[in-house]
């Protein structure tokens, strides 16, 4: 069974930074694709950022790039998400999101494209 954690919510004013992180345990997860997605009150959930299983690909949502990275940095914390230039509308859970198919390149930006989920971390951005 593999379990992921995240960990690095909180609350920030605009224009501040966060560093979310993902760990893994359980059974050897290594070699796949992450994803964060995330979840605003009352809306669906989103997909925010994707990197490939060796970190060589990167996808982000329109509404973060530029602003938030993705980076694997080991296979215990295989997707750090680095939120810069927070906004207000970036105030949601953020959930870290494990394919359960070795494959190139990204995973999907669907929810339904990923296997594994953690229970999520808040994040507040106050105006």
């Amino acid at each position: 069974q593999v379990q992921l954690v995240e960990s690095g919510g909180g609350s920030v004013q605009a224009g501040g930074s966060l560093r979310l992180s993902c760990e893994v345990s359980g059974r050897t997860y290594n070699g796949y694709p992450m994803a964060w997605f995330r979840q605003g009150p009352g809306k669906e959930r989103e997909f925010v950022a994707g990197i490939s299983w060796n970190g060589g690909s990167t996808s982000f949502s329109e509404s973060v790039k530029g602003r938030f990275t993705i980076s694997r940095e080991s296979a215990k914390n295989p997707a750090i998400l680095q939120m810069n230039s927070l906004r207000p509308e970036d105030t949601a859970v953020y959930y870290c999101a494990g394919d359960a198919a070795q494959k190139r390149g990204v995973g999907g930006t669907s929810p339904q494209d990923y296997y594994y989920w953690g229970h999520g971390t808040q994040v507040t951005v106050s105006s």
